[in-house]
């Protein structure tokens, strides 16, 4: 926003980053008949190799970032999350009922079917089992729990067939204990959303929630509720399907109130479109989008510490900021960085900014197309190297700084810091953000 007091301007390296998902886009369309149930020894062997080499953590929670400084989706999405159908040969199939759960405790695949009310798909399996829940056809409308709750498990996937399942929480959330339930779909581990079908989320709270990473890489998925859509403590990553989401807060929000190293957000595919009372996307450390179609109609479009575009079509309409860096995080400098996309920015009237950061702003590629009252605001260092930005129908070839007053050229916004931050730019000191690709 303008006229804030302005931060210390940090001085560091900020790096130009190629991501994108085409390797992830290629593994789709290959690998989609079928379940792996095993990865290679020697792909699992060069994933580990490499994960070592970029994280000293013993974890895989925290961004993978490279000596370049990236995230890749090759280290984000295994092979299995990225199928669309899974192997039905030894499925145990479930018919829900009412007032009657479901709990499942064994690695395996289980297709659940039928139509019920106040029925809940427990899954309390080993921490080491790989579970997959198939919705065919399945319609489930609780009073106060979540359609599916994953207790424990190594990783759940949620697949949808070639139908329309529909999952709806009516009233408030009662606790599981200590265990705030909050979600139609809840889980205390990792969770996939894939598949070749519909699902339809109604919440009186948040939509999909997961405790530690949630991926999205397939199906239909409309997101109706109060509280935040897709919701993740460690990273919310997409690389495919089709979401709506109409919410009265965080379209999207990924943030670790016990650990603000984590708390990502990773859009490489799929399509978009979120309507939200709050921020469209929030992530307290990195958002970084290579690709996808995405639209965010909000009162703050794209918030992070370190934002990055490298790809995609992407529109905002906001009437706070459109897109903000600011310091959610320790870990790095507020830092925008666009290096490539279609971007398209409207803004409300008012004290509003298309594009604020708190620290440092780059862009070096892109198209871009801004309609503001006030197009750049930053606090650092401000530098456009490439790319055609347009601001109120005008193409421009240096950023001009509304926290200065609106009359001064930003060019290197004020003081010359260079790149990036005292954080050390966008690599930080992380490592381990999705695990290795050759696992489950």
């Amino acid at each position: 926003m303008n006229r804030r007091n302005m931060e210390k301007l940090f001085a560091g390296l900020a790096v130009v980053l190629m991501a994108g998902c085409s390797s992830v886009g290629a593994a789709q369309a290959e690998e989609n008949t079928s379940v792996k149930s095993t990865e290679t020894a020697a792909a699992e062997t060069a994933d580990t190799a490499a994960v070592s080499k970029n994280s000293s953590q013993t974890e895989n929670t925290a961004v993978n970032v490279s000596a370049a400084g990236m995230m890749s989706a090759d280290d984000i999405f295994t092979d299995r999350d990225l199928e669309q159908t899974a192997d039905l040969s030894s499925a145990v199939n479930y018919t829900v009922s009412d007032n009657s759960d479901i709990t499942i405790t064994a690695e395996g695949v289980y297709v659940i079917s039928g139509t019920a009310e106040n029925c809940t798909i427990i899954v309390e399996a080993d921490s080491e089992d790989k579970v997959q829940i198939v919705l065919d056809s399945v319609s489930i409308t609780n009073t106060d729990s979540p359609a599916i709750y994953v207790k424990s498990a190594d990783k759940v996937f949620v697949t949808t067939t070639d139908s329309v399942s529909t999952l709806k929480v009516t009233g408030a959330f009662a606790a599981d204990g200590t265990t705030n339930t909050d979600a139609v779909i809840f889980s205390k581990d990792d969770i996939v959303i894939n598949g070749t079908g519909t699902l339809n989320i109604s919440s009186s709270d948040n939509g999909i929630t997961s405790k530690d990473d949630l991926k999205i890489t397939g199906s239909t998925l409309n997101i109706t509720c109060t509280g935040d859509a897709l919701e993740a403590n460690d990273s919310v990553a997409v690389a495919g399907g089709n979401i709506t989401i109409v919410t009265d807060k965080d379209g999207i929000h990924s943030e670790n109130d016990e650990d603000d190293t984590v708390g990502y957000v990773y859009i490489c595919g799929g399509t978009l479109d979120i309507t939200s009372g709050d921020d469209g996307i929030h992530g307290t450390t990195i958002v970084q989008i290579d690709g996808g179609t995405i639209t965010v109609n909000a009162s703050e479009g794209i918030e992070g510490t370190y934002l990055q575009i490298n790809d995609g079509t992407i529109a905002v309409k906001a009437s706070d900021d459109g897109i903000n860096a600011s310091r959610k995080s320790s870990s790095y400098t507020p830092t925008i960085e666009i290096t490539g996309g279609d971007l398209t920015i409207e803004m409300g009237s008012g004290d509003t900014d298309a594009i604020d950061s708190n620290g440092n702003l780059y862009i070096s590629g892109g198209n871009i197309k801004i309609t503001a009252q006030f197009a750049f605001d930053y606090d650092g260092a401000g530098q456009m190297t490439g790319g055609t930005v347009i601001v109120n129908g005008t193409q421009i070839t240096t950023l001009t700084n509304s926290m200065m007053g609106g009359g001064m050229q930003g060019g290197f916004g004020g003081q010359q810091g260079g790149f990036g931050g005292q954080q050390g730019g966008f690599g930080g000191k992380q490592g381990g953000f999705g695990g290795p690709r050759g696992g489950h």
